[in-house]
């Protein structure tokens, strides 16, 4: 259970960080910034919270995961020159942030007894729902929508995460293990430009 929260807080302030970066990038200013870590760092599970019907959401009973968010708004501010080169080199908090959130939106979702396919898809809410948010508020079209692999990393890796639950590996290994896959796949993908068919229509009429 500490290795859940602590990946719960990581993933937190990693979708700040990258909500922060991503604003400073738009040339928002200070209170925008802070709005769009926040929401980027909340959205995905308040989203997964309300679905599964538990309330309050995380964020609303427990002041620690504010308070966390907080200190990765901060960080970000502070020293965004030196991260926003780590960002550019491999998406770093995005990825980091979708492998922690997939874990903890299925894990969540597992808890209070729902199918493990939609488990899976509160996994993927959990990871995705935030970084579309962000992304609308400052104008790019949304990760999960372009053909780049991003879902898909998710979803693998809640696959492996409920195989390896399935066969009785302990909890914490299995979450570190499993978002640990989704991170690799990941950065594989932009390593080796892995990516979706896109999908077109002709538009010139015969």
């Amino acid at each position: 259970m500490v290795i859940f929260t602590l990946l719960d807080y990581i993933g937190a302030m990693v979708f700040a960080m990258s909500g922060v970066l991503t604003a400073a990038e738009k040339r928002l200013d200070l209170f925008g910034a802070m709005f769009i870590g926040v929401v980027t760092a909340i959205g995905g599970g308040t989203t997964r919270d309300l679905l599964i019907g538990v309330t309050p959401v995380t964020w609303l009973s427990n002041w620690h995961y504010l308070a966390v968010i907080m200190t990765g708004i901060i960080v970000a501010i502070i020293f965004r020159q030196t991260l926003n080169k780590l960002r550019r080199t491999m998406f770093l908090f995005d990825t980091i942030g979708i492998g922690v959130f997939t874990i903890i939106g299925l894990e969540k979702a597992l808890m209070i007894g729902v199918h493990p396919a939609v488990a899976i898809l509160m996994g993927v809410t959990s990871a995705v729902v935030g970084g579309v948010i962000r992304d609308t508020l400052t104008n790019e079209v949304p990760l999960i929508f372009k053909k780049e692999i991003y879902a898909t990393a998710c979803i693998a890796g809640a696959l492996v995460y409920l195989a390896l639950r399935w066969l009785g590996l302990e909890a914490g290994i299995n979450q570190l293990l499993t978002v640990g896959v989704i991170i690799t796949i990941r950065l594989l993908s932009i390593r080796y430009n892995w990516s979706m068919p896109v999908l077109t229509i002709d538009s010139e009429q015969k």
